[in-house]
């Protein structure tokens, strides 16, 4: 764990940094804008943007322009801060501000333990608006990396750009690596750490990323966007596991009445660390989730030999003839399935058992009869979907993740 006091206050561009863009331009260091909104595109502008903004001590959010601007911490003294976006698979787009210092406290970690520094090149494929990218994108520019911004390319061209340029880490979600490993074509040598966040990796997409990148270690990390990291896995993880704690962070698993439970027991996930958010940006706090320095995360799941293992989202469970079931759980399964490209859990209202499960999938059709039957066979009657629905595109949130809102009701749900 890094010392306190070394940790510095603001984001500065490192003078190793090289920040190279989509089409592989060179962004320089600017001066510090007079707005504290910065538009998103193009990217490597924006980032340069938000340095020279952070180095002055001044508040910055990259998009959202209809949004309020950031506003500058309240004392004077008041360490700097930022604002990042974060919306869940269901809602609307939050405002969280938090301190440079929160994200420098974890570039130093990764600095120790993933060599990001002078000389490194890392990518990061998505756009600055997700708080995953923007993370990815300062963490190396703060610790000297040379930084490829790949945003608006093709996955075929994101493939190539990782290849020609020699990148050896890479920050992406698995959405994006769906992507770039469907896209084929060519291995990736160099790739030697691929850093993973926003959902959990499914075996399939593990596979073709071990085709794809031979040489490179994935490591998938367990986080939020109020939190930052909050577990990391490693070759020793048991399956299924999102990893043990990162370094700095406490995780416990509470009761509903708060009691703390035992090893295996299922309740909510709590945390602690030097890595989380201030509040909710435009006056809107966090009463009802943090308790004296500890943040819950929204989600359910249990803690055994030391890793966190997770059951879904609170806001997602639901019960089917009394019993308490998580979507994601079951999606997890499904996604493992021949014909399954992308999947969503959606329930839908039924009179005798409160709601039946409908699998909304991206895919082969054809596979339908076969994917009911092992879901029934694996999950029982109550957890199988009992019906499919095909659909041809996927909609995301600009996070990458389904837009679960959209997709339910064009599905009728």
């Amino acid at each position: 764990m890094v010392r306190a006091a070394a940790i510095p206050d603001r984001f500065r561009w490192h003078p190793d940094a090289r920040l190279i863009g989509p089409e592989g331009r060179e962004a320089a260091p600017v001066p510090a804008g007079a707005s504290a909104i910065i538009a998103e595109s193009p990217c490597g502008a924006a980032v340069a943007a938000a340095l020279a903004r952070a180095a002055c001590g001044l508040p910055f959010r990259i998009g959202a322009p209809d949004l309020a601007p950031p506003e500058a911490g309240a004392r004077p003294r008041s360490r700097p801060v930022f604002e990042t976006l974060t919306s869940g698979s269901m809602g609307v787009p939050r405002r969280i501000r938090r301190s440079q210092r929160s994200w420098w406290a974890s570039f130093l970690v990764n600095q120790r333990l993933f060599g990001i520094g002078p000389g490194v090149r890392v990518a990061v494929p998505g756009r600055m608006v997700h708080s995953l990218s923007l993370y990815g994108a300062l963490e190396g520019a703060c610790l000297g990396a040379e930084v490829h911004l790949l945003a608006g390319l093709r996955p075929d061209a994101q493939v190539a750009a990782l290849l020609a340029r020699k990148v050896a880490v890479l920050y992406a979600t698995p959405a994006q690596l769906r992507l770039i490993a469907e896209a084929g074509g060519q291995r990736l040598p160099d790739l030697r750490v691929v850093l993973v966040g926003g959902s959990k990796l499914d075996v399939l997409l593990r596979a073709a990323l071990a085709v794809l990148a031979p040489a490179a270690e994935v490591r998938e990390f367990y986080g939020a966007a109020e939190a930052s990291f909050i577990t990391l896995t490693d070759a020793g993880s048991a399956e299924g596991s999102v990893g043990r704690p990162y370094p700095g962070v406490q995780v416990e698993i509470r009761a509903a009445d708060g009691a703390v439970l035992a090893p295996g027991g299922l309740g909510e996930v709590w945390v602690r660390s030097p890595y989380l958010c201030d509040r909710y940006a435009g006056g809107r706090g966090m009463p009802a989730l943090r308790r004296a320095g500890w943040l819950s995360v929204g989600e359910m799941g249990w803690m055994e030999r030391g890793e966190l293992f997770l059951a879904g989202r609170i806001g997602r469970m639901l019960t089917v003839a009394d019993q308490n079931v998580f979507p994601e759980e079951i999606e997890a399964f499904l996604a493992a399935l021949p014909g399954v490209r992308r999947v969503a859990v959606l329930p839908r209202a039924d009179l005798m058992r409160g709601h039946v499960l409908v699998a909304v999938v991206q895919g082969d059709p054809a596979q339908e009869a076969a994917i009911l039957r092992a879901a029934r066979a694996r999950l029982g009657a109550l957890k199988a979907p009992k019906a499919v629905i095909w659909r041809a595109d996927w909609p995301e949130l600009a996070s990458g993740k389904a837009d679960l809102a959209r997709i339910a009701a064009e599905a009728g749900l």
